[in-house]
């Protein structure tokens, strides 16, 4: 209701249960709801590692390889070469190399093997 002029609205979300078409349908109504999640393109983030840190990742991937040091001139030209860039990505299927597993987060916050005890209720 925000937006009223806006085709489609896209939402980066996490995978929460609430995230979900029957939350607004439960809020707004069946009709009012499925019209309200119509207009949504969602994007939901990855279930496996820190999404957060993925997107902050891309960015200055994009930051780098994209833009670089130069000013660039006007919007017209900064989509035109961000388009460019994203379809060199994804056609290529360049994929981010993620290399902080379980191990290496305990190695990071010393975390021992049997250092936690479950409750006895």
């Amino acid at each position: 209701m925000q937006y009223p002029e806006a085709r489609t609205i896209h939402l980066v979300m996490d995978n929460l249960n609430l995230h979900r078409r029957k939350s607004l349908t439960d809020v707004f109504g069946l009709e009012v709801g499925n019209e309200i999640w119509d207009r949504f393109t969602v994007h939901y983030t990855p279930t496996h590692g820190s999404w957060l840190n993925q997107a902050e990742i891309e960015i200055g991937i994009f930051s780098r390889q994209c833009l670089g040091t130069r000013r660039i001139p006007d919007l017209k030209t900064l989509r035109r070469e961000s388009r460019a860039w994203n379809r060199h990505m994804n056609r290529d299927r360049i994929k981010i190399n993620w290399r902080f597993d379980r191990r290496a987060a305990r190695r990071k916050f010393g975390y021992k093997r049997k250092c936690f005890k479950r409750s006895q209720t």
